[in-house]
């Protein structure tokens, strides 16, 4: 017998060779049939492999990104299959899942294919899923393995090979087709009820542009026909949502080729975004004990091998500039700068927890095809903090943080949001995970402690950590269902020591803090990108960047909006005055497409009662008031949005 321990901890004893899907079964058979694969000892199984050691477990569904993931996988080689059938002679380099679906690249030979063509596949590959065809694993020696892609004469598959040993090749197998693939896979083809192939792109093997260039098919799946209906509808929206397009229209950010790519450039708008986002990050953390520091953008060598981020790190970093012989780096994290900084301060265990906060920017060098608009940049704004504090206090801290997430999501209307609770593999310690076994476990109770107790919702994920602690990284869904990760929230008990970090206890000796890495807005980058798709382009009053354009219908008006402008910024009031030779009605619209929240309109009643005509963007007119008035309702409305009255 072997004994199964499930994530809450609860242990069962099964036979020695009982799989995955067996237990689900022997637990209940609705899971049973949602099972698309399984964790076991952290490491994603098919949940037809037999488990023959006491190990850790957890069934995977759909719900599950690695049950996702899997299921992508395998339509992956259903897509190959019917590829197979339809284009003979067709090779085939890799073929992974990505983060919504699926590609593989494929060498069509004299062949082409075009969007025009995706129906038939599509058509061709539910077919073959409807046959619930076994995802069938077998190892085989790297000779078997040569021998049968020399036979297809698949020159891709035997260019993997050469990287392989012997010992280590498996092949899976459903329907006609087989593939060299490490797995793991769904027990079968029958899962896959819903298929859409969504575009070509071309891919030079390896990724090297000496090679030949293969034809790139994406696609993606789902067991439900309707979630397939949800996703695309959500795909369109967000197309009208991309924060690219928008964020051009409305003037926030560009890039140029003379500053270089991943490096965005803020305009005025875009820096309007950003100073409030900083108001509010700096008066939320001054209320909870922060203290604010500065860092340089660059630090020696020697600083970053001492944080071990050097040689592990180099690849991310930017390359090293050499001055007076030695080497400098751009920084990449800030945590190392806070850490010395911490140092000079040389705490007792009175002064502790010590909370350093920081906007800092960073420099990390992203691979060129990985850039995309905000999401992913070389420049990065980030709403650091270090929070070093005793063993005792950790749980009170790590909550705080987690309120302090919660009170953003109500700020910026996320209502669906969940904590991903990465933990470590007890049989990587030394390895993979720092060799501190029972700090380990502490502190991902004191973690599970808080998540359970604070009501949020979380999912607990094995062997995911950070090499120094368990991590929390933060997944909201966007106003259309979009998935985003925005933030992290990590515990650190290793590399503290590595700088000498320590405080003087109530007996006076010298102990290492814990030190909580957090980024609860993330990036502005990254964040500012979010809430473009999430607003649309809409933003709540208290974050638009002009939040009024005062509209003259004739230009003998427009001194008076310009007084009434500077009354507005003197109630710190954002705005603008439209003095163009144009119809009010084209000023309306013009607006209306800056999804500037206000418009005030000033003819001549408005003029002789001292008074302005207010529109709402998308609403139409709300009614006469003064400036003051006017001035008064938008300050409510901030307040209100930003729950100022009601802490």
């Amino acid at each position: 017998m072997i004994k199964i321990t499930f994530p809450d901890k609860n242990v069962r004893e099964y036979p020695k060779g009982t799989t995955s899907f067996e237990i689900a079964k022997s637990i209940s058979e609705g899971l049973a049939r949602n099972v698309l694969a399984a964790k076991v000892n952290g490491e994603t199984w098919d949940a037809s492999r037999p488990i023959d050691s006491d190990s850790t477990l957890q069934l995977l569904t759909w719900d599950d990104k690695e049950g996702k993931s899997t299921m992508w996988h395998s339509s992956a080689h259903l897509m190959a299959e019917a590829l197979e059938a339809l284009y003979p002679g067709v090779k085939f380099g890799i073929g992974p899942p990505v983060d919504n679906g699926f590609y593989y690249d494929v060498d069509l030979g004299g062949n082409t294919i075009s969007s025009d063509d995706f129906k038939k596949i599509e058509d061709k590959m539910v077919e073959l899923a409807r046959k619930g065809s076994k995802y069938e694993r077998t190892s085989v020696s790297k000779k078997d393995a040569i021998a049968f892609f020399t036979e297809k004469a698949d020159e891709y598959k035997l260019d993997l090979l050469n990287d392989l040993e012997d010992g280590t090749i498996t092949f899976y197998k459903q329907g006609n087709f087989t593939d060299l693939c490490r797995g793991p896979h769904i027990p079968e083809t029958g899962f896959i009820k819903a298929v859409k192939l969504m575009n070509i792109a071309g891919a030079y093997w390896r990724g090297d542009e000496k090679n030949k260039q293969l034809t790139r098919i994406y696609g993606i799946t789902f067991p439900k026909k309707s979630q397939l209906d949800e996703y695309l509808t959500m795909v369109e929206e967000a197309k009208k949502r991309d924060h690219r397009r928008i964020g051009k229209e409305l003037e926030i950010f560009t890039f140029d080729d003379d500053v270089g790519p991943g490096l965005p450039l803020w305009l005025p708008n875009g820096g309007a975004i950003i100073e409030q986002l900083e108001k509010l990050a700096k008066s939320t953390e001054q209320a909870a004990g922060y203290s604010r520091v500065r860092t340089p953008h660059i630090a020696r060598e020697s600083m970053y091998l001492t944080s071990g981020h050097l040689p592990y790190y180099e690849d991310s970093m930017y390359p090293p500039m050499i001055l007076e012989g030695e080497k400098y780096y751009l920084k990449a994290m800030n945590c190392p700068h806070h850490h010395k900084i911490y140092k000079e301060l040389n705490p007792s265990y009175k002064d502790l927890p010590i909370r350093l906060a920081e906007y800092g920017t960073c420099y990390r060098y992203e691979q060129s095809g990985e850039l995309f608009g905000l999401m992913r940049v070389r420049c990065l704004q980030m709403n650091d903090a270090h929070i070093y504090c005793t063993k005792e206090q950790f749980a009170e801290e790590f909550r705080a943080v987690n309120e302090m997430y919660l009170k953003y999501f109500k700020i910026f209307n996320i209502d669906k949001y969940v904590m991903r609770f990465s933990t470590h593999e007890p049989k990587k310690l030394g390895k993979k995970y720092v060799d501190e076994p029972e700090l380990w476990l502490e502190t991902e109770d004191m973690v599970r402690k808080v998540l359970i107790e604070s009501n949020i919702p979380y999912v607990e994920v094995p062997d995911e950590g950070a090499f120094y602690g368990p991590k929390i990284d933060v997944q909201v869904w966007s106003a259309i269902g979009r998935e985003f990760t925005l933030a992290t929230n990590q515990v650190d008990f290793a590399v503290p020591r590595r700088f000498g970090l320590t405080y003087k206890n109530s007996q006076n000796k010298l102990e290492t803090p814990i030190c909580i890495h957090r980024a609860p807005l993330g990036t502005h980058e990254r964040f500012i990108g979010f809430l473009i798709e999430h607003y649309a382009g809409n933003f709540p009053i208290w974050l638009a960047p002009k939040q009024v354009s005062i509209l003259s219908i004739s230009e003998k008006y427009n001194d008076y909006a310009k007084k009434l402008l500077q009354l507005l910024i003197n109630s710190d009031i954002r705005g603008l005055v439209d003095s163009r030779d144009e119809t009010i009605g084209k000023k309306i619209r013009d607006a209306e497409m800056k999804k500037i929240p206000f418009m005030l309109i000033i003819g001549e009643k408005e003029f002789n009662e001292n008074k302005v005509s207010v529109r709402r963007h998308g609403s139409g007119d709300v009614g006469s008031f003064t400036i003051e008035e006017f001035a008064k309702m938008v300050q409510e409305e901030i307040n209100n949005s930003l729950n100022i009255n009601k802490q």
